[in-house]
């Protein structure tokens, strides 16, 4: 990516309002029964097809497409059978036309989601059901004064529903944002906000996820090393405390353990995205594309391993940096097991050293990993042998988050950002040496 390129950077956030209106909660009612109906009759005209291992030849290499046989099911998309469902939908519709309609796109997005996990191995031969309460409301349905901040959603012909977001303490937040459409509950009215920005990308950050730490690395900085030690700290202290609770039969206990390890596990990766995104701005984060599903397979991964995966939250970091900053997903494979330099892939890899039988190049593998990681983003086949410093040479930048309070780490803080100002975040403390 080259520096001062424009970059669009799309963001969502999604907040909470309280609300209490009998009409609401009978929607949902409604809608929950309606959309339960919707389901069980595209489940019953769903065609099942058999599929057959399928191989094809892709920038002259074989892919397996298919690898097995499988009857797979296709979900009916004719437009006479929508029309029809649509029909026999509104005769028991006391509400606006348009929650049928978003009824249908519900049960559809539903369906299609079970067809992909069941293609997968991850979802049996079962219908889905609906269980948690809510209403998703059509953009039809919906007339938002920005002037006034607040929203009109239709209810029935001639009676409606407002919410207003003036005066709350996230509306100087979105300014300027477009409103998208709102999910009812039974309580509250949950509203997302919608930016599109063009960004100027000035640098490229590739990272590595391990279990203690994110390994970065970029041609402009060097390497970055995040801290996940307290995280995983807070973690195990709370297996052990809820382990110890359940073994009482303690499940009040318990439940108070587990609400209070996901607030601070949200807080650790709040803090961690607020951090790197004003220490990088305008920045382009790429990532590993992780199947968490796969690090925490009973079938692929064993028992201490799956533990000690469970417990990093690789997926909500990267969705957090991605509210804030462009995120870039690439492949994992071969990331820790190939040399930047020329190309070469070991077959098996020991130790946390990294050393190429071919070219004698030798670096720790998780920053081969983050190195590897940006050739693949930026497409390149080499990292350059002259005219660079040598990668183990390279300064190496460390930060920190602090799991409690809005202190920084007790670390030596560096003088200097890599942009030549005073380091600034909340709940950041960071240093600066030579890797060893």
């Amino acid at each position: 990516m080259r520096e001062n390129s424009l970059k669009t950077l799309e963001q969502v956030r999604m907040y909470s309002i309280p609300i209490s209106d009998h009409r609401v909660s009978e929607l949902i009612t409604w809608y929950l029964r309606t959309l339960q109906r919707a389901i069980d009759i595209i489940w019953e005209n769903i065609e099942w097809k058999y599929r057959f291992p399928r191989i094809e030849r892709r920038k002259r290499k074989q892919v397996v497409i298919i690898s097995y046989k499988l009857k797979a099911p296709e979900l009916p998309k004719d437009k006479s059978f929508k029309k029809k469902l649509r029909d026999e939908l509104l005769l028991d519709c006391p509400y606006a036309k348009h929650w049928v309609d978003a009824v249908i796109r519900t049960a559809y997005s539903i369906m299609k989601a079970w067809r992909k996990r069941y293609l997968k191995g991850r979802a049996r031969r079962i219908k889905p059901r609906v269980e948690k309460r809510f209403a998703r409301c059509k953009i039809t349905l919906m007339r938002v004064d920005y002037r006034e901040k607040r929203v009109r959603i239709t209810v029935k012909p001639g009676e409606h529903v407002e919410v207003s977001w003036s005066g709350k303490w996230f509306a100087k937040k979105v300014e300027d944002w477009r409103v998208g459409e709102v999910v009812l509950k039974d309580n509250r009215v949950l509203i997302p906000f919608k930016s599109t920005r063009i960004i100027k990308v000035r640098d490229v950050i590739a990272w590595d996820s391990n279990e203690l730490s994110l390994d970065g690395f970029s041609p402009r900085i060097g390497f970055i090393r995040v801290d996940l030690k307290p995280l995983q700290s807070m973690k195990i202290t709370y297996e052990r405390k809820k382990r110890i609770a359940q073994s009482k039969g303690l499940k009040n206990i318990y439940g108070k353990y587990v609400a209070r390890e996901r607030n601070r596990e949200r807080d650790f990766v709040n803090k961690l995205a607020s951090g790197l995104t004003r220490l990088f701005p305008n920045t382009i984060h790429v990532f590993e594309d992780l199947e968490k599903e796969e690090l925490v397979s009973r079938r692929k991964t064993l028992k201490s391993r799956r533990k000690r995966n469970a417990r990093t939250p690789w997926i909500n970091i990267q969705k957090k940096i991605s509210e804030k900053a462009v995120v870039v997903k690439v492949s994992s494979k071969n990331t820790s097991r190939t040399c930047p330099r020329c190309g070469y892939v070991v077959k098996t890899q020991v130790g946390r050293v990294y050393k190429c039988p071919k070219c004698g190049f030798e670096l720790d593998r998780q920053k081969l990993a983050s190195i590897n990681i940006y050739l693949k983003h930026s497409k390149m086949r080499g990292f350059p042998h002259s005219n660079d410093p040598e990668i183990s040479m390279m300064g190496e930048l460390w930060v920190g988050v602090t799991p409690s309070g809005w202190s920084p780490v007790t670390w030596i803080p560096m003088k200097r950002d890599p942009e030549g100002s005073e380091a600034k975040g909340r709940g950041l403390g960071i240093k600066q040496h030579q890797a060893l």
